[in-house]
This record gives structure tokens, C-alpha cells and sequence, in this order.
């Protein structure tokens, strides 16, 4: 019985491998999306970073307080996010190699592990919010202490990371299906808020503030949008799915990577923008504008809503958190592989990202304040990886055909110059005012 589902799941690659083959080398098939479908998955594994609890907290503290106010920023934090993760995806198609083993591979010894330990740290950081939030989302939904859930959450993360064995796809589509299970749970959330088209749509694109909290909080929502582990993680996803070498299919490849990122981020943009208007239209609309947790915006949706949307709401949660925890864990993998380039069996590079998240929910940290500070972290780690993609996908001997133009590179230096300000900006804030 296992051959068989081991050879149906290695199938399934191989399937996979021969239609992208004959979709960039032209032949006839029968619609785009024939053609399409076997290029489509690392972008969906990388955009659950950016529905992850963390995500939860901020986007439902700025719906309550500022109403729609907001949405722009989300849809501009997004059109970015996407920019860096499609460069990302460049350079493991161009070259082969991820991002952490070309920092390796460029980068005297005391930079790598430097660069290595850091990342490490923004790995188990990045674990500890998705660990909490899954946490959460079994303490919701079936009164679990928090420890248990934690438990519960690493033993899921082991099993869907265990679909790996049997090649890239089972993975991509059991990620893709919790995606999915989150953007469900917040359409039925929108449509029972029942919001007003009209000012959704002013307000995702006129920008606008209301005061220095505000601004604050757009910082904090732009600030903590790009996950440092998500650009070395998708390089790591792209560099060996679909190997091609002749320029025409690279170029072919990376148009087919670019319609992956945009669909796979869009959705994130919408269900960000999901949860904002849920927090809106239910919330500020009724006067509880002081919501800042997970918890209270749980307890408060039941008798605004019914007991329907609650379930609904710790559903998403619980399959944001298993998601992102199992990205998160598998983008520790990959950086302590790419940078150290050393045999460790991957249940220890499992562990070593998971045990301080669960040591961290055992202590009994306040949940909420133990995400503030996790975002902090990611902050810090968040140049060390802009930075480098910039430098590599600007260089022609690296990226031959597929090298940046110098518009894309102008664009993405801008986009990376403000990101780091708002998230230096945000540390401040932080640390030093509260």
C-alpha cells in the first residue's frame, strides 16, 4: 500500500514535469490553463507568510480602530511583497541555486555565519507567531491549553512537511488547499458583514491617515508584510521543480512564475484585505474600536455576528497557523542547509526551528505581546535578505538572459529603501515609545 501511494505521489511530479516541458516547447493544448497548471504551487507556498496570525493581529487592529481606512495600505504592501518574491522565484529558475547558498557561495566567512545565525534566529521567530497562532486556533476551537495546541501544531507540521519524501507537489497542494480554506472562511466572513462596496473601493485606493497611530499602524502593516524566510524560501522552491537552460523556455518559464506570484499574492491581498473589513464592518461599525487580540476579536464576533462566524474565524486561524508553521519550519531547513552546506538530518533542522516556539508557549508568554516581539525580530533580519536578492538578480553573470532591467532594479531598490525605513521606524516605535 505505501509503494503505491509513494509511486501515485512521484507520478504526480513526473506529470507534472512533462507538461511544463511540453508547454514550453510549444506544442498544441487545449486551453492556457492546460498549460498553466504545472507551474503553478511555489508561489502559494510562499504566500502563506503573509496570512499568517501575525497578519490576523495587525490587519483586525487596524479595521477596528480606523474602519476601512487602511485597505490601500494592504493592496500597497502586497504590490511590493510581490515584486521581491517574483525576483526570488528568478533567481532559483535562472541559476539553480537558492538564496542562501548564493550568500555562501559570495560572501566571506564571517558574513555567512553572520548572515546564518541571523537567519536562523528570524526562522524561529517566524515559527513562534505561526506556532502561536495555531495554538490559538485549537484553544478556540476545542478549549486545548495553549502547550497542547503547540504539541499538536509541531506534530502537524511534521507529517505535511513528511510530503516532501514523496517529491514537490503533494506539498504545493496541501498548502494550497489550507490557502484556500482561509480565503473560504473570510468570504463567509465578508459576506456575513454584509460592507459597503462603494467605500471599500475609495479606500483601497485613495490613500489617506487619521493621526499618528495611523501612520503607526500602516507602518506596522507595510513594515511586517515581507518576510525576510519567505524570499529565501521561494528561491529554494523554484531552483530545481523545473529545470530549463535554453533562454527561450527560461524566459517562458519565469512569464508562467510571474502569473504563479501574481495569482498566489492576490489571493493573500484579498484575504488581508478580508480580514480589515471584517474588523470594519463588524467592529469600528458597532464602536468596539479598542480591539487588539486574536482572543477578544474571537469572544466580540459572536454576539455581533453569531456563533457561525466565531467557528468560521478560529477555522482560519487554525489553518493559517498549521500552514505557516510548516513554511515557516521548512524555510529554516533551507537556510540552514544553504548557508552551513553541511549533512544534517532534516528532523534535527526541523527541531532546532521548532523547540524555542514551543518552550516559548510552555513558559506561558502573554500570546499577543509574544508576536509584537517576533515581528521586531523579523524586522531586524528583513535587509539581510533584500539586500542580497537586489545585488544577485542585477548581475548578468548570474542570471544570464533574465538579469534585472535597470528599470526593475531602480523599482525594487525604492521599494526595499522604503520597506527597511518603516520597519526601522516601527523598531523604534517598538522598543523605545510602547
Amino acid at each position: 500500500m505505501k509503494h503505491l501511494i509513494t509511486t501515485s505521489f512521484e507520478s504526480q511530479d513526473e506529470n507534472t514535469r512533462h507538461s511544463a516541458e511540453e508547454a514550453l516547447s510549444g506544442k498544441k493544448q487545449k486551453s492556457f490553463w492546460k498549460r498553466f497548471m504545472p507551474f503553478l504551487g511555489p508561489a502559494f507556498i510562499a504566500s502563506v507568510a503573509y496570512v499568517d496570525p501575525g497578519n490576523f493581529a495587525t490587519n483586525i487592529q487596524g479595521g477596528a480602530e480606523f474602519g476601512y481606512m487602511l485597505l490601500w495600505v494592504i493592496l500597497a504592501s502586497n504590490l511590493m511583497a510581490m515584486l521581491l518574491q517574483t525576483l526570488s522565484a528568478k533567481l532559483g529558475i535562472a541559476t539553480g541555486s537558492n538564496l542562501a547558498e548564493h550568500c555562501r557561495n559570495r560572501f566571506g566567512k564571517p558574513v555567512i555565519y553572520g548572515m546564518w545565525i541571523l537567519m536562523e534566529i528570524v526562522a524561529m521567530a517566524t515559527d513562534l507567531a505561526e506556532f502561536l497562532g495555531a495554538a490559538l486556533g485549537f484553544n478556540l476551537l476545542f478549549g486545548f491549553p495553549l502547550i497542547i495546541g503547540g504539541i499538536l501544531t509541531a506534530i502537524c507540521t511534521f507529517m505535511i512537511l513528511g510530503l516532501q519524501r514523496y517529491g514537490f507537489r503533494p506539498l504545493e497542494i496541501a498548502i494550497t488547499i489550507m490557502v484556500s480554506v482561509i480565503a473560504g472562511c473570510y468570504l463567509v466572513e465578508t459576506i456575513l458583514d454584509k460592507p459597503n462596496a462603494g467605500v471599500i473601493l475609495y479606500h483601497s485606493f485613495v490613500p489617506q491617515f487619521s493621526g499618528t497611530e495611523s501612520i503607526l499602524l500602516a507602518a506596522g502593516i507595510l513594515g511586517a508584510t515581507v518576510m525576510p524566510h519567505a524570499i529565501f524560501l521561494h528561491s529554494a522552491l523554484t531552483q530545481q521543480r523545473i529545470v530549463v537552460r535554453d533562454p527561450v523556455k527560461l524566459k517562458k518559464l519565469f512569464r508562467f512564475q510571474i502569473l504563479d506570484v501574481t495569482i498566489a499574492m492576490g489571493i493573500a491581498s484579498l484575504v488581508n484585505m478580508a480580514m480589515l473589513i471584517m474588523a470594519a464592518s463588524t467592529f469600528y461599525k458597532n464602536g468596539y474600536t479598542h480591539i487588539a487580540t486574536i482572543e477578544e476579536a474571537h469572544i466580540t464576533l459572536q454576539p455581533l455576528l453569531g456563533k457561525a462566524a466565531s467557528w468560521i474565524f478560529a477555522i482560519s486561524l487554525l489553518a493559517s497557523g498549521l500552514s505557516s508553521s510548516t513554511v515557516g519550519t521548512h524555510a529554516g531547513q533551507v537556510i540552514m542547509q544553504g548557508f552551513i552546506h553541511k549533512e544534517i538530518p532534516i528532523w534535527v533542522r526541523r527541531l532546532v526551528t521548532m523547540i524555542p516556539s514551543l518552550l516559548v508557549i510552555a513558559i506561558g508568554f502573554n500570546p499577543t505581546r509574544t508576536l509584537v516581539i517576533s515581528q521586531v525580530i523579523l524586522s531586524f533580519g528583513l535587509p539581510f535578505a533584500v539586500i542580497p536578492l537586489i545585488m544577485f538578480t542585477g548581475k548578468s553573470e548570474i542570471m544570464g538572459i533574465l538579469v534585472n532591467k535597470k528599470f526593475t532594479t531602480f523599482t525594487v531598490i525604492l521599494v526595499a529603501a522604503l520597506i527597511i525605513t518603516l520597519d526601522i521606524f516601527l523598531i523604534y516605535q517598538l522598543l523605545f515609545i510602547g
